[in-house]
């Protein structure tokens, strides 16, 4: 199974994950706002629906070059009638769709992709949709803090290193003692941090060094 992370909404929790470059978010946790109880019944009764169908099925012909169109319109054509009855498993079997995934056991569910899962919260309720697009899009949002946060101090990792050689080669004397020495790498290594991160070691509450380290 793959990493999940989770976001609470209106006291519900939400688990999502990352697959192939596409966020999934758990329409099984999301059903329990409508039926805490039967969750899975409620996914079963919106898959159901011709209107399902319909979104499901353009969702994956324009993401999915593998999707089997033929079986679409199959569970179409059945779609309203009293007998007709269809599972996320099903679904993905017959189709081959991408756009669900479903997992089994403890902490399994149905996964849908972000806009699909965003349309399955619209049927379940507009304002749980609402809480859940502003929560989703903050965890997002936190993650990308998290990468550039990231990214700038692997920068400085590399840059440091070429930058403290040339200090030693061009910048401190060879007579002088390892105290003073160390004075002078840590402010150069501050050059970087405020290029970088806007801030000294010292201002961000780390010891007198590049932040990288």
């Amino acid at each position: 199974m793959a990493k999940t992370q989770s976001i609470i909404v209106k006291d519900t929790t939400i688990r999502s994950f990352v697959q192939n470059g596409m966020d999934f978010i758990c329409i099984t946790d999301i059903a329990r706002q409508k039926n805490a109880e039967d969750p899975n019944g409620v996914v079963g009764n919106w898959m159901r629906n011709r209107n399902t169908l319909e979104y499901l099925g353009l969702w994956e012909m324009l993401n999915n070059p593998d999707f089997n169109p033929l079986e679409f319109e199959g569970f179409r054509n059945q779609a309203g009638l009293n007998a007709f009855t269809l599972s996320p498993s099903r679904w993905i079997e017959a189709t081959r769709a991408i756009g669900l995934v479903a997992m089994s056991g403890r902490y399994g569910g149905t996964y849908a992709q972000r806009d699909i899962a965003f349309k399955f919260a619209s049927w379940v309720s507009a304002e749980f949709e609402l809480y859940l697009i502003k929560e989703f899009q903050r965890l997002k949002e936190e993650e990308q803090k998290a990468l550039g946060w990231s990214a700038k101090r692997e920068l400085a990792k590399i840059n440091y290193h070429i930058h403290t050689d040339a200090i030693k080669e061009h910048l401190i004397p060879q007579e002088i003692d390892q105290y003073h020495r160390s004075l002078i790498y840590a402010n150069e290594a501050d050059v970087l941090n405020v290029a970088l991160f806007g801030i000294t070691a010292e201002q961000h509450g780390e010891p007198q060094c590049c932040l990288y380290q």
